[in-house]
């Protein structure tokens, strides 16, 4: 590969290519539609070609066809074991790795960011890429601090082409449901890659993520338990901060000891329910390698370009509701949904009801101590995407409005890669000091 294919033609062609050699091995005398295809009709060969042709196809577009690889990835956790066991190999390497642009490309992009006299601005330079993902891949190389000493740097250099392969990815994968709905019965992408379309094009503005980064650097300065390497250069297409060691989250996942996960868990809920409060941002991207677990224990943050600016902090009504619902509070949870636009004013809705559909949800909240696992988000992405499932049809009575999408996405998110930790720690602590309203249990 030279570069990013570019041209629409080719992309689409590429993306068009999915679900047709999809189609291709599945019609061995099934009879079957792709859309809803039985899990038990997939062969496991079947299965890990799927993989492997998303896998290479996602990664070689990068662009927004990868990010929605990278998103999709997360929620593998929720898919029923034989299903789930040829995809997750091939959809969490999208959270790590992708095909490396040629180091040609990539000393064009610095000679444009930098300067004719980039190499100047390094003690030394690796042209093989650290790691690659969606619309940028990383470098280790050695900064030229002004005293004339070095650093060790992540320069992270954006792919061209980047901005035009987003947005024709979102819209050409917006067509594909029926595939990913086969590898996720009751998937529905179209909510995902709208808000994606809204917040993905941020990532391609490496001085805004600069700011973020460098904001959240302040907000956790010295913090025993989350790491924010600093950033020493920022420029529209390159970015250039401290390079950490550590343990990525996806090697815990895969081989870590309980302990471990344990701690990664804490440590990434931590994270995500203090952020608002301390930075006024959240960070948007929860997928594993965008974490490293360091040697003295802490969890550092390797990316920013997916951030949620919430200068208030977490909007209250979420944690007060929360709390009104542990304790039985049902009518004050009706009114609390209403008055928040989840249930319409004039939409009738049986409160004890509620409260039994919203129990199952709030379980790793209402006690003292909670172990995530993949047979829990199992069982509750079956009793909420079921048509037949009592929980299913309460749940179309109701809305999510658009200021708490990115929110729920990022929750979600955070959920799966719990789940893919299998991860125990003391949720409902974290909840009590940092989420707005949230009261334990009486």
């Amino acid at each position: 590969m030279t570069d990013i294919p570019r041209w629409a033609v080719a992309r689409t062609a590429k993306l068009a290519a999915l679900p047709l050699g999809f189609a291709g091995r599945t019609v061995l005398g099934m009879g079957k539609r792709v859309t809803g295809l039985a899990s038990d009709v997939i062969s496991a060969e079947i299965q890990q070609r799927t993989a492997e042709q998303l896998f290479s196809v996602l990664g070689q577009l990068k662009g927004g066809a990868m990010k929605f690889g990278q998103a999709l990835s997360v929620f593998e956790a929720a898919l029923p074991e034989e299903v789930a066991a040829p995809y997750r190999q091939a959809l969490t390497k999208l959270q790590e790795a992708a095909p490396p642009l040629p180091a040609a490309t990539v000393h064009k992009v610095l000679a444009e960011q930098l300067g004719p006299g980039w190499r100047d601005r390094f003690v030394s330079f690796d042209d093989s890429p650290a790691a690659a993902a969606s619309i940028g891949q990383v470098h280790h190389a050695v900064w030229r601090l002004p005293d004339g000493t070095g650093r060790d740097t992540a320069v992270k250099i954006q792919y061209p082409g980047a901005g035009d392969a987003l947005l024709a990815d979102l819209k050409q994968l917006s067509r594909l449901g029926g595939m990913f709905r086969a590898i996720q019965p009751g998937l529905n992408i179209k909510p995902l890659l709208a808000e994606l379309r809204e917040r993905i094009t941020e990532e391609l503005d490496y001085e805004l993520e600069a700011a973020s980064q460098r904001a959240f650097a302040v907000g956790y300065a010295d913090d025993p338990e989350i790491y924010v390497p600093a950033v020493f250069f920022a420029s529209p297409r390159v970015l250039i901060t401290e390079w950490i060691e550590g343990t990525p989250l996806a090697d815990i996942i895969r081989a870590g000891s309980e302990n471990q996960r344990d701690e990664a868990g804490r440590l990434m809920a931590t994270l995500h329910l203090s952020a608002p409060a301390r930075v006024g941002l959240l960070h948007a991207d929860p997928h594993p390698g965008n974490f490293r677990m360091l040697p003295d224990g802490r969890l550092g943050v390797i990316d920013f370009g997916a951030v949620a600016r919430m200068p208030e902090g977490t909007p209250e009504p979420i944690g007060r509701i929360a709390g009104m619902a542990l304790r039985g509070d049902a009518d004050e949870v009706v009114a609390g949904l209403r008055a928040e636009d989840f249930l319409g004013a004039d939409e009738p809705v049986d409160a004890h009801a509620l409260l039994d559909f919203l129990r199952p949800m709030l379980e790793p909240i209402a006690v003292d101590e909670f172990r995530f696992t993949r047979a829990w988000l199992r069982a509750e992405a079956t009793r909420l995407a079921s048509p037949r499932s009592p929980a299913y049809q309460f749940s179309r009575q109701l809305n999510l409005p658009p200021s708490y999408l990115l929110i729920h996405r990022v929750t979600l998110g955070s959920i799966g890669v719990l789940c893919q930790l299998e991860a125990k720690a003391p949720y409902r602590g974290i909840l009590t000091r940092w989420l707005p309203g949230f009261a334990p249990v009486n």
